[in-house]
């Protein structure tokens, strides 16, 4: 006979110690879930913050995605595609799919993550001056499964291009920058010879897209200005895009 059914009083003692034994198991079984689930988050977390403190940016003074948000959606907003003819540009530049890319100021991953689409063996290095635009492409290659990207942290004064690149993709990029020349001859200096320079900068003229006149870099002044520091011109597209010129440079 089983010992909690010999009397009243010690079938109550050995179910009370049954509950308090289940009780015991269910909490140990939640909290080895509760470590499951918000472990791994927190590692999950590590990871896709990892190339951005390898890279010395304190990731807890960094700006909240809500102050970035608005310029993300600006530069993905639909009609961009309209003018600024994505897939059309990826595809005119005739990639074999083993390069590698170095997109500067590559934003929110507009041309990033269609150029990691393309190079099946290749792979993007987006670079950027603003570490938020970096953990937002980085967040994103890690949601979709993207894994040829990676982010790259630059300065105002140094793109920071690895020897290796095969091509520098830049587009509405150089009008932004002050000091072009030193900055131009410093690409020069970090990118191997025969790498690729391919620039998209807006025309000149009234537009219904682009930045004030002021800020545009006339065609004759990219000419001599790129070819000054290193590159010399291979071809010149002023069709393809409506509003912008597509340039082709090769590293001398």
């Amino acid at each position: 006979m089983e010992p909690f059914l010999i009397n009243t009083g010690s079938k109550l003692f050995k179910l009370g110690q049954q509950m308090k034994y289940r009780k015991s198991i269910f909490l140990l079984f939640f909290l080895m879930s509760f470590n499951i689930v918000f472990g791994n988050t927190k590692s999950h977390e590590t990871g896709i913050d990892c190339p951005l403190r390898k890279q010395g940016i304190d990731v807890h003074g960094m700006r909240p995605f809500e102050d970035t948000k608005k310029y993300i959606e600006f530069l993905e907003k639909n009609d961009r595609s309209d003018w600024q003819k994505p897939d059309a540009v990826v595809s005119y530049l005739q990639l074999k799919g083993s390069e590698i890319i170095a997109d500067i100021g590559a934003g929110s991953g507009y041309f990033s993550f269609r150029f990691a689409g393309v190079l099946t063996k290749g792979k993007v290095l987006a670079i950027d001056i603003e570490p938020e635009m970096l953990r937002y492409i980085h967040h994103k290659s890690m949601s979709l499964g993207v894994k040829n990207i990676e982010v790259l942290l630059a300065s105002h004064d140094d793109p920071k291009v690895p020897r290796g690149i095969d091509m520098v993709f830049m587009c509405d990029v150089l009008h932004h920058i002050k000091n072009r020349a030193v900055w131009l001859s410093k690409l020069s200096s970090e990118v191997r010879k025969g790498a690729k320079l391919i620039l998209i900068e807006f025309k000149e003229g009234a537009l219904p897209e682009g930045p004030p006149e002021k800020m545009k870099i006339s065609n004759k002044e990219i000419l001599s200005i790129v070819g000054n520091n290193g590159f010399k011109l291979l071809k010149q597209n002023t069709d393809l895009l409506p509003y912008q010129y597509i340039y082709e440079f090769e590293k001398n």
